[in-house]
C-alpha cells in the first residue's frame, strides 16, 4: 500500500510537470567526442539576446577536446572549440564561473579534479589543479556549482549515484583559493539523495548542479541504457542551500523533491541558471547521439 501510495503521488507531480519538447532542442554536437557535460555562463551576446556558455567534454585521450564555447539564441547556436592550455584532464563533467573573479573558472573531472582555469579569448590556461576533500570509495562526478553571500564562496558537488541501491551523495564545503591559485576546501557536509525521475537500475541520480539567486538547488538526473539510448531525464528542485556570514554552509533537501520538467530521450548532463534570468541553459551529453542545449524556467523565485 505505501507503494502505490508513493507512485501515485510520483504520478501527480510528473503530470503536473511541462514534458521537454524535441523541437525546442538545439543540436551542438554530432558525436560521443562533442556531447555537453557541463555548461558555465560565460556572458551575453553582443546583441544582448543571445548567451555565450563554456562547455566541457569528457574526451578521455589526448589531444581531444575539452573545452567549447556556445553561443546559444533561440533558434540556432555557434559553437567554436577552445584551447586547452596545461596538463589534460580525464573526463571533464563540469565546470562553473568563479564569482567575483572575471574570466575565472573551476572544472571538474570525474575522479574529483578541480582544475582553476582562466580564459582568455579562445584560450583556457591551468592556473592550478587540487582534488576535491572527503572523496568516497567509487565516488563518480558529475556535478559542481558555486554559491556567493556576503563575500563567502561555497561549492557544492555531488557523486552521482547508481539506481536505487546507490543514492547520490550531495557534498558541500567553503571554498577559498591559495595565493597561486588553487582551490582550497573546508569541513565537508554530506547529505544523500534518490531522484523522484527517473528511476530504475541506470539511473544517475545527480547528473549536474545549479543554484539559483534565492538559494534553491536545481539538480538534473538522467537514465542511460548505453552509448545509443534510450536516455531520459529531468530536472528537480532538490531543496535549499544557505551560507552565513561566517561562511556556514547548509544543505536542507526537500523531503519530496519537486520534479519541474521531464525530457524522454535526452541525458541531461548540464543546467546552468542564467544571471539576471528565470531560465536555465540545459545541456546534454547524449553519446553517439551528440549534444544538444535549449532553455527552460526553472531558476525563477
Amino acid at each position: 500500500m505505501a507503494w502505490i501510495t508513493a507512485a501515485a503521488a510520483l504520478l501527480t507531480v510528473l503530470g503536473g510537470a511541462p514534458a521537454g519538447a524535441a523541437g525546442e532542442w538545439q543540436k551542438v554536437g554530432g558525436d560521443a567526442r562533442s556531447g555537453v557535460s557541463g555548461l558555465a555562463y560565460e556572458g551575453r551576446a553582443a546583441d544582448g539576446a543571445g548567451v555565450h556558455a563554456l562547455a566541457v567534454h569528457d574526451n578521455k585521450q589526448s589531444g581531444q577536446r575539452r573545452l567549447s564555447r556556445i553561443t546559444h539564441w533561440e533558434g540556432s547556436d555557434g559553437v567554436s572549440p577552445m584551447t586547452w592550455d596545461g596538463p589534460e584532464p580525464v573526463d571533464l563533467e563540469a565546470i562553473e564561473a568563479i564569482p567575483g573573479m572575471p574570466g575565472e573558472y573551476l572544472a571538474l573531472s570525474s575522479r574529483g579534479i578541480v582544475h582553476h582555469l582562466k580564459v582568455s579569448g579562445a584560450t583556457a590556461t591551468v592556473v592550478d589543479y587540487s582534488p576535491l576533500p572527503g572523496i568516497g570509495e567509487g565516488d563518480d562526478f558529475e556535478s559542481f556549482a558555486l554559491v556567493a553571500r556576503d563575500g563567502k564562496l561555497a561549492a557544492l558537488w555531488a557523486d552521482r549515484g547508481a539506481g536505487a541501491d546507490r543514492p547520490a551523495t550531495l557534498y558541500a564545503a567553503q571554498l577559498s583559493f591559495a595565493p597561486w591559485g588553487q582551490p582550497q576546501f573546508a569541513a565537508v557536509t554530506r547529505r544523500a539523495y534518490l531522484a523522484p525521475y527517473p528511476t530504475g537500475e541506470g539511473v544517475r541520480h545527480i547528473s549536474d548542479i545549479s543554484v539559483t539567486d534565492s538559494g534553491r538547488i536545481l539538480v538534473s538526473s538522467a537514465a542511460d541504457a548505453g552509448d545509443d539510448g534510450p536516455f531520459d531525464s529531468a530536472v528537480s528542485d532538490a531543496g535549499r542551500v544557505t551560507v552565513s556570514a561566517a561562511g556556514r554552509v547548509r544543505v536542507t533537501l526537500a523531503a519530496h523533491p519537486r520534479v519541474l520538467g521531464t525530457f524522454p530521450q535526452y541525458k541531461i548532463e548540464a543546467v546552468e541558471c542564467l544571471p539576471g534570468s528565470a531560465d536555465a541553459l540545459l545541456g546534454t551529453d547524449d553519446e553517439n547521439l551528440g549534444g544538444y542545449v535549449r532553455t527552460m524556467p526553472f531558476c525563477g523565485a
